[in-house]
């Protein structure tokens, strides 16, 4: 018999347990007292001071625990807490692919939540017109209230798929920054569709090296700086729901297999990195409109209906809704969340 059914209260409130499931060390009207009660059915933290938490929030007391204890002396103007947790004040961050579509989206939205610095990693020469034009509209926010002074977006040209370049241009970041709490490794490529029995080795190794060594080589760079100042962090691997699915009538095996890898790398890291309060988890976007999927619709417009019609909210989806997750993941808000991977694709998995 469930718990729940053979509980019952009597008259007076108490908590009795009714004969099938009584155990033998009860008399047969034998009443739950308070504790027992207090153990089956609260999860208030305030009940069981006389264990130590494992963890606390660095804004303690906070949520339902906080409105128990400043119950009897609220002040007149409550903070909303929840706005401090989602922000990242002073934090400091890299993004690989940063120059343009969801990479820079994320950049952009990092500054905006609070953060001091966010390094665009990317392998153009110099910043695109967008890339320049986000630069400028973060100066002119409001000023930084946790810097006192506006959050700032910085371009490094770099190839992800050089690990010593990386891993050294971290290295001078976490020197110039005195920290490192951040990083989103969205560098990655889409190649034409080939026959998977036909696809050329050389292609495939570029794709590979690319979506998942240059992936590995950046959560590694930004690992090693928040390992040296012991600050903890959140690594945030941009995978792909192709990782998890194959989309339907699409040749695109070096794509899906390597972003599958990506998820795998994820729960890895995040094993290897959870003792040391780093956290790491990937985002799995669907059919977002970027230039680079651009690119590969404008010869073929039919696709544009058919990836819409893919999914239950019937649209592709835009760059910008990547921002509040990636947030998020960045945030103290999600300091529980380890190993997972977020799928952002308007419901194409729930067919």
């Amino acid at each position: 018999m469930p718990l729940a059914s053979a509980l019952r209260y009597t008259r007076h409130g108490s908590l009795s347990i009714r004969s099938a499931v009584r155990p033998a060390c009860l008399a047969s009207h034998t009443q739950l007292g308070p504790s027992i009660h207090t153990r089956l059915f609260s999860s208030s933290p305030s009940l069981s001071s006389e264990k130590k938490p494992q963890s606390v929030s660095p804004f303690a007391p906070i949520g339902v625990d906080s409105a128990m204890k400043t119950r009897s002396n609220l002040p007149s103007s409550t903070p909303r807490k929840i706005f401090s947790e989602i922000a990242i004040p002073d934090r400091v961050g890299i993004v690989s692919g940063g120059g343009r579509g969801i990479g820079l989206e994320m950049a952009m939205a990092l500054c905006e939540a609070g953060a001091r610095a966010i390094y665009c990693f990317d392998i153009h020469e110099k910043p695109t017109e967008e890339w320049e034009a986000v630069k400028e509209y973060v100066g002119r926010l409001e000023q930084n209230p946790y810097t006192g002074s506006p959050s700032r977006l910085e371009y490094v040209k770099v190839d992800v798929t050089d690990q010593s370049a990386v891993w050294k241009c971290a290295e001078e970041i976490g020197n110039k920054e005195g920290r490192m709490d951040v990083c989103v490794a969205a560098a990655g490529v889409l190649k034409p569709e080939k026959d998977v029995l036909q696809y050329p080795g050389d292609e495939f190794r570029e794709v590979m090296s690319i979506n998942v060594n240059g992936v590995l080589f950046t959560a590694q760079a930004a690992g090693q700086q928040m390992r040296r100042f012991g600050n903890k962090g959140s690594i945030i691997l941009i995978a792909s729901m192709s990782g998890s699915i194959t989309n339907h009538g699409h040749a695109w095996i070096a794509y899906n297999t390597s972003k599958s890898a990506v998820l795998q790398m994820t729960r890895s890291m995040a094993c290897e990195l959870g003792g040391e309060g780093i956290r790491v988890n990937s985002l799995s976007p669907g059919h977002i409109y970027t230039k680079m999927t651009a690119q590969y619709l404008e010869p073929q417009p039919h696709l544009e209906e058919k990836w819409s019609s893919l999914n239950p909210l019937g649209r592709l989806g835009r760059v910008d809704e990547m921002r509040g997750v990636a947030v998020w993941l960045a945030s103290d808000a999600s300091t529980y969340c380890t190993g997972s991977d977020i799928l952002v694709d308007g419901g194409h998995h729930a067919w």
